[in-house]
């Protein structure tokens, strides 16, 4: 399957934010990635439901909002009414996790679970089958504008084989850091999704650049 692109809303411009997400809708990016941070799981504050209500009203694309939030299981029911597509919740804020995920599918919205850099991937094996996707953090979550960490390579590719093993087909996306000068590998190495904050809404041209990450790695290259 072609991979997505999802630009992060977190590196829009604020100030015309009805701007960017036209850009966007007008551009070949397939979803909008909305980080919803609560100043205690990570140490930055973002958007709650009314603002990813209003984004909802300007997306052209799904919503494919990302949990960084401690008792995410309190929330999804509101985030799926303002109008997340997709839900992700962190396995390191679940203590029910497996309860979380069908809590998630439940309301309507696909299921995914994000790792910190520090979090193997082998412990997303009992519930890799109920899962819609898996978001791999490749920079520490909290704020825009990481460098890459290079070792999430390494876990992409741990992820597609337990993928293929089981004959899944769970998308695997990846935020964090993500550019042209690393999009081609981290494709490579068996991701679906692309979160591109940065290096999308602070490029020169942001169309071409989502059009670039578009256009690589068209065929299948795991490895």
């Amino acid at each position: 399957m072609n991979h997505l692109i999802a630009p992060s809303v977190l590196a829009a411009n604020f100030r015309h934010l009805q701007a960017d997400f036209d850009l966007v809708n007008r551009s070949e990016a397939d979803w909008f990635h909305v980080d919803i941070m609560d100043g205690r799981f990570v140490p930055n504050i973002s958007f709650g439901m009314d603002i990813v209500k209003t984004m909802k009203e300007m997306a052209e694309r799904p919503l494919d909002v990302h949990l960084m939030i401690v008792e995410p299981e309190k929330y999804i029911g509101e985030f799926r009414k303002a109008g997340a597509d997709v839900i992700t919740v962190h396995y390191e804020a679940c203590t029910h996790l497996h309860r979380t995920i069908q809590q998630i599918k439940e309301s309507g919205a696909k299921a995914g679970v994000a790792l910190n850099p520090h979090t193997p991937v082998s412990l997303l094996d009992d519930v890799l089958e109920d899962l819609d996707m898996v978001l791999i953090m490749s920079v520490n979550p909290g704020y825009g504008g990481q460098k890459f960490i290079y070792n999430s390579l390494l876990k992409i590719k741990q992820l597609r084989q337990m993928c293929i093993v089981k004959n899944l087909s769970t998308y695997i996306e990846v935020d964090g850091g993500v550019g042209l000068q690393n999009a081609e590998e981290i494709l490579k190495a068996g991701a679906d999704v692309l979160v591109a904050g940065s290096s999308v809404f602070h490029s020169k041209d942001p169309l071409d650049t989502i059009s670039k990450l578009k256009a690589l790695g068209k065929a299948e290259v795991w490895v």
